[in-house]
């Protein structure tokens, strides 16, 4: 019997599909081995590595396809809809069907250019309803505590699935017990009923593997996430004891959502249900979007898919419009958001002010750069749209002229549609600018403290802001500083930072152009107080905090370090909630 070619063309997409997983659980399981080994610099390869695959093993299906199907089959819009059918019923039992329909999805918008966006033909909508998934793996694992915290944590650590024992067990699972006695409300601490319930699944990201789980007990309910990391200074950095080590204890909502946030890098985490795996995290945040739980653990193109499904859902209650973004309009990107969705839509404009000496493929190269570079908490993760569509009446007037009027090569009309060839999306923060406006002094001190701190973060990971002002950082909802202009970064090893020279005319004063030879490449740290910061009382408190960002020595010391092979990792929490401070060896 002959196949039908919709039913070929079906079969042939699974076939890159399950390519893909399979050489994405590959190196998510490798990840185990990294971790056990410190290959630090290797883990970030790897994380980079996988972030690409998606896009190779799309285009090596669509070779695939182009070679196998004849164009006039390949491009008719009701031979993929005898398609979707066939792919629904194939991928009916998998695991991973939702995964499955996105890179259908992907294969579709690759060959119609992303155009003809419809349920009929692709995936807009899932095939199957949002019904809890029960596939009877077990996805946890469970301990009564009974008021043994100590043995709690004891059972939680020395049974993880970590190749490298503990350096002092029984130490880490006291730490973590008392911890935990100290803090946890009384009436889950005391609770008769009170359980650990831990993913079997670990957590690996950059320097760092995590327990991620929960607490209830006595009708309440609260996350856990036990970070677990190597003695300092082991493997690529030599000194201390092979050994691990429970970092710390983290129950407070906020501060498990940050460990997830998506201004990190995505986890290496091997799960069979990757539905039940979010589910489960959701259960843990539930204010976090299922679509940035889905890029959390590495899936960051079906947590486009889920975004997309989310937006059209709140376009669709018509609470708010499209307007132009508070603060101060970009030079090379116009801004706009969906405040109702706290989403941010930049697009590149036609033409950019003189003082930018960029292209477009440069801008598009820079936001590739930081997908797949460490984010170290710092900077924004977004998402690539080509062909976004919207009613034209979902748009305030102003913010459509404006855009119309600065990118009319991207922004265009086509009857009641506003047609958007190519956008970036991101998480909307609070401009740093317009934030400290309203601060009082107290607050005023702490986020330009973090201000500092997010510069200094990413000059750490090998990133370099270039354009550091106010307006190009934000902050988000749990008031940490992160960046999100890209158009002017650049890796840290590729400046020449330098001490302004002095001028032999003594007390001639300084002359009005510089009078010395100034490289493409070269930066003067002691020139960046007004540029960061205008306002000389604020420029002088941040300053106060953070004097060595002014001196060039500070910048090529961290330059040294970088190209001497250290990897520095930034934790998701603060320093003073560390137990190495405090843990002293029993032996």
């Amino acid at each position: 019997m002959k196949l039908s070619a919709a039913y070929r063309l079906a079969a042939t997409i699974l076939h890159g599909f399950d390519e893909y997983r399979t050489r994405f659980r590959a190196i998510t399981r490798d990840a185990s081995r990294r971790f056990r080994d410190a290959a630090w610099r290797e883990a970030q390869q790897a994380s980079a590595a996988r972030i690409n695959l998606y896009d190779d093993k799309v285009a090596a299906t669509l070779g695939r396809l182009q070679r196998t199907f004849q164009a006039e089959v390949l491009t008719h819009c009701e031979c993929w809809r005898e398609a979707k059918a066939h792919y629904a019923e194939l991928i009916d039992q998998r695991l991973d069907y939702e995964l499955a329909e996105t890179f259908f999805n992907s294969l579709f918008c690759s060959v119609f250019h992303h155009r003809h966006i419809r349920d009929d033909w692709m995936f807009v909508y899932s095939s199957r309803d949002s019904a809890p998934r029960h596939s009877g793996i077990c996805l946890t694992r469970t301990r009564r505590v009974a008021g043994d915290w100590v043995g709690a944590l004891h059972w939680a650590l020395g049974e993880a699935r970590l190749e490298t024992p503990f350096d002092d067990l029984e130490r880490d699972a006291r730490l973590g017990a008392d911890f935990l006695v100290g803090h946890l409300p009384a009436m889950l601490r005391d609770a008769d009923d009170t359980e650990m319930e831990l993913l079997e699944s670990v957590f690996y990201r950059n320097k760092g593997a995590y327990l991620v789980g929960r607490l209830r007990g006595g009708a309440e309910q609260l996350p856990l996430a036990l970070p677990i990391r190597h003695g300092d200074g082991y493997g690529e950095e030599a000194g201390a004891s092979e050994g691990l080590h429970l970092d710390t204890v983290l129950i407070e909502p906020e501060e498990v959502s940050i460990i997830f946030s998506f201004t990190r890098a995505y986890f290496q985490v091997d799960t069979q249900v990757p539905g039940e795996c979010v589910d489960f995290l959701q259960e843990l945040m539930p204010d976090k979007p299922e679509g940035e739980l889905y890029s959390a653990i590495g899936f960051y193109k079906h947590g486009k898919t889920e975004f997309f499904r989310g937006l059209n859902r709140q376009v669709a209650k018509r609470e708010d419009r499209f307007v132009i973004a508070p603060g101060v309009r970009g030079m090379v990107m116009a801004v706009f958001v969906l405040p109702s969705y706290r989403t941010v839509f930049k697009i590149i404009k036609d033409r950019f002010d003189p003082a930018k000496e960029v292209t477009h493929q440069v801008v598009r190269d820079k936001y590739q750069l930081v997908k797949c570079h460490d984010r170290v908490g710092r900077m924004a993760d977004t998402q690539e749209f080509s062909n976004f569509i919207a009613r034209r009446d979902h748009f305030d007037p102003e913010c459509l002229d404006h855009l119309l009027e600065v990118a009319p090569s991207t922004v265009s009309l086509r009857d009641d549609k506003v047609v958007i060839k190519h956008c970036y999306v991101e998480r909307m923060m609070t401009p740093l600018n317009l934030y400290l406006e309203q601060c009082d002094a107290a607050e005023t001190r702490a986020v330009l403290k973090d201000y500092g701190n997010a510069i200094k973060q990413l000059a750490a990971a090998n990133i370099f802001p270039g354009d550091m002002l106010l307006k190009n950082f934000g902050v988000t909802r749990h008031g940490r500083v992160v960046f999100y202009d890209y158009d002017e970064i650049c890796y840290l090893t590729e400046c020449h930072f330098r001490r302004l020279p002095r001028s032999h005319a003594a007390g001639q004063g300084e002359p009005a152009e510089p009078w010395f030879s100034v490289g493409p490449d070269d930066i003067f740290p002691e020139e960046f107080g007004p540029f960061m910061v205008a306002n000389p009382e604020l420029r002088a408190l941040f300053t106060e905090l953070h004097p060595e960002l002014f001196d060039p020595d500070y910048w090529q010391g961290l330059q040294r370090a970088i190209r001497d092979g250290k990897v520095i990792d930034v934790t998701p929490y603060r320093d003073k909630q560390r137990f190495v401070e405090t843990a002293a060896p029993t032996h």
